[in-house]
This record gives C-alpha cells, sequence and structure tokens, in this order.
C-alpha cells in the first residue's frame, strides 16, 4: 500500500477595495488550510494546519499558491511539520510551488527531521518581474537527543524567465559524505535561510554581509534578490538569527 497523497492550493487576488481575496482555498488528506486575519493593511493570511502527522514514508504531499498582481498575501503554519518514518517504505516527498506576480510573504514553521525518516522537499519560486518576496525555511535536524532522518532539500527561485538561485542541500544518513563536516554544517543542527526579492534591489543591491559570529551571511543574488544562510545549534537561535537578518535587509 502506498502512502497518502494530499494537495493545498491557493489563490490570491485583489479584492477591489485595496484588500486581497482569497477565491481558492483547497485542502484535503493531512493538508489543512485556514483564512486567518492578515498582519498588514491590503494583505490575507493562510494557515497550514497539519490534520495528522507526516509527511510519513511513501507520502506525497504538494502545496500550490499563487499571488495576482496588486494582491498581498502572507502564509504560515500551525506548528512544525515532522517528517516520520511511517509504516510504508521509501522516501517521502514535499513538493511547494509559488508563482507570485503580487506580494508573498511565505513564513512557515520549521521542518523536523526525525530518525528513521526520508523526505525529499522541492521548492520552486516563479516571479513576476516587480513581485516582491520574503521566503523563509528552516530545518532542525532531529528532535531532542535524536539522530536526523535523511533530508534532500531543492530551491529554485526564477524572476521573470531569468534563474536567479537553483541548490540543494542533503543531510542525515545515506547523504553525500561530509554534509556534517566544517564545510557544509560543521555540526550545527539547524539550518536555514531568506529569499528576499525587491525591485529595489536591481539596482541597489545588498552588501555582502557576515552575521551572528559567522554563523549567517547575507548575499546578493543576480537581479532583485538577496539570500540569506544560517546555521545554529537549535531552532530557537537559528529563528533569532534569521529574523536579525531580515531587519538587516530593512
Amino acid at each position: 500500500m502506498d502512502g497518502v497523497t494530499a494537495t493545498a492550493r491557493l489563490r490570491a487576488t485583489p479584492d477591489g477595495r485595496g484588500g486581497t481575496a482569497l477565491p481558492v482555498l483547497e485542502s484535503d488528506g493531512p493538508l489543512a488550510l485556514r483564512r486567518t486575519r492578515g498582519e498588514h493593511p491590503g494583505e490575507a493570511k493562510a494557515l497550514l494546519v497539519g490534520a495528522m502527522s507526516g509527511p510519513l514514508g511513501g507520502d506525497r504531499f504538494r502545496v500550490e499558491a499563487d499571488i495576482e498582481a496588486g494582491a498581498r498575501l502572507a502564509v504560515g503554519s500551525a506548528a512544525a511539520t515532522i517528517a516520520l518514518p511511517g509504516q510504508h517504505k521509501g522516501e517521502a516527498r514535499y513538493a511547494v510551488r509559488l508563482r507570485v506576480a503580487g506580494e508573498l510573504r511565505w513564513l512557515p514553521e520549521p521542518l523536523i527531521s526525525a530518525n528513521g525518516s526520508d523526505l525529499y522537499v522541492t521548492t520552486r519560486v516563479d516571479l513576476a518581474e516587480g513581485a516582491r518576496l520574503v521566503f523563509r525555511e528552516e530545518q532542525i535536524l532531529g528532535r531532542s537527543g535524536e539522530e536526523p532522518g535523511r533530508l534532500t532539500s531543492r530551491l529554485t527561485l526564477r524572476v521573470g524567465e531569468r534563474p536567479v538561485l537553483d541548490q540543494e542541500l542533503a543531510c542525515g544518513p545515506g547523504a553525500p559524505g561530509g554534509w556534517d563536516g566544517p564545510a557544509v554544517l560543521g555540526g550545527h543542527r539547524a539550518v536555514g535561510q531568506l529569499l528576499v526579492v525587491r525591485p529595489e534591489f536591481a539596482h541597489t543591491p545588498v552588501p555582502a554581509t557576515v552575521l551572528a559570529d559567522g554563523a549567517a551571511t547575507i548575499v546578493p543574488l543576480t537581479g532583485p534578490a538577496a539570500l540569506v544562510t544560517a546555521l545554529a545549534p537549535d531552532g530557537l537561535v537559528l529563528r533569532r538569527v534569521l529574523d536579525a537578518a531580515l531587519g538587516e535587509l530593512g
């Protein structure tokens, strides 16, 4: 028997009154979307709520979001996502597809790779020219006192038709050697990144910066984008480092 297959979809459009409507807010299985109050003027907000544990071995999860020009959307999650081994053998997959012509703040809670799990996460972000993005990704390798499962994460960003970022990180048992060495994680168990895209960055690129005693860096990317990469001993420290980096970007 295969694992669970589930898809969540949402679409944000201008409501004609200076706000944002969510005409599409669909989800099934262990993925549930709930609308909540936005934190900024004109912004809609949705929370991704895990109705069941997972993803488990063999599961196939997918989240799709379309943000039209003039719409502002924030997406978070009600709790951390925990990758678990489950009853079914084989790799679980979690795909995120984001298409943004307006403004998106994608700020979910961390992904935790529990011992014995095997998860491949793919995130593809396609931005129109002039779109704005804050994208946060946090990964915790193992729960307290345990070794992590295998976690592979690929993140790609395109602005217009131009590829801006395409990177992959594999950690845990079976990952290429050296993933925990000084050239990659250096013994840290929390890794995160921020992608920030603003049209003004195309004219005034952010300066390359090292933060938090060398545990985080800000680097300019091609066009209107900047990437923050951070390492930390745990999720609490990681969040503080990423928040500080976002503050540096203004």
